[in-house]
């Protein structure tokens, strides 16, 4: 199975959370070349004049080479991200996380966490936190075997461990051989 992305779904409540999310996104959009949706979901109660003005800005800094489509939507978050992503075929929703935890995530939620649970496509999270990729460090250099030079884990190899062990009882039986030879 291809991992086939066309329809990338971007929920975004303007934080500084959900800017890192953006980038997430639109990166993963460009290199799919998917379209972008991007949502703000406002409360009923929550007058939603001021959200399409941020909207469009949250998009302009998401960068050029984009198709996007933005959405406002009111209601509880969480259900409308998922019904949005269920109507309109998102093959991934991209959020952030604002990583609260006990008390604070109890009383407030984690919208993220009820998207994951209601969605019926892929969820990519991102966190408050996240630190930029370390390059990799390359692997060392495999150990080699002192007298053939092949990869081994010990200074010598089992293979010339054996010959150095046969060539030893060889030596030690004609050794002995000799010694009896001389005696008789």
């Amino acid at each position: 199975m291809t991992l086939q992305i066309r329809e990338v779904l971007l929920a975004t409540d303007f934080s500084d959370v959900a800017e890192q999310a953006g980038r997430t996104a639109a990166d993963l959009a460009r290199r799919f070349e998917a379209r972008l949706h991007v949502l703000h979901v406002v409360w009923p109660a929550r007058d939603p004049e001021p959200a399409p003005g941020a909207l469009g800005r949250a998009i302009e800094r998401l960068g050029a080479g984009l198709r996007t489509v933005a959405v406002t939507a009111a209601g509880s978050p969480s259900r409308e991200i998922a019904a949005y992503a269920a109507h309109q075929g998102i093959d991934l929703v991209v959020m952030g996380t604002h990583g609260r935890t006990g008390v604070s995530r109890a009383v407030l939620g984690s919208v993220a966490e009820a998207v994951v649970r209601r969605a019926t496509c892929r969820v990519l999270t991102v966190p408050a936190d996240l630190q930029p990729a370390v390059p990799a460090t390359p692997p060392p250099e495999p150990e080699r075997c002192v007298v053939c030079a092949q990869i081994s884990d010990e200074l010598i190899c089992e293979h010339c461990r054996a010959l150095i062990r046969g060539e030893s009882l060889q030596r030690k039986r004609v050794d002995e051989r000799a010694g009896q030879t001389g005696v008789r």
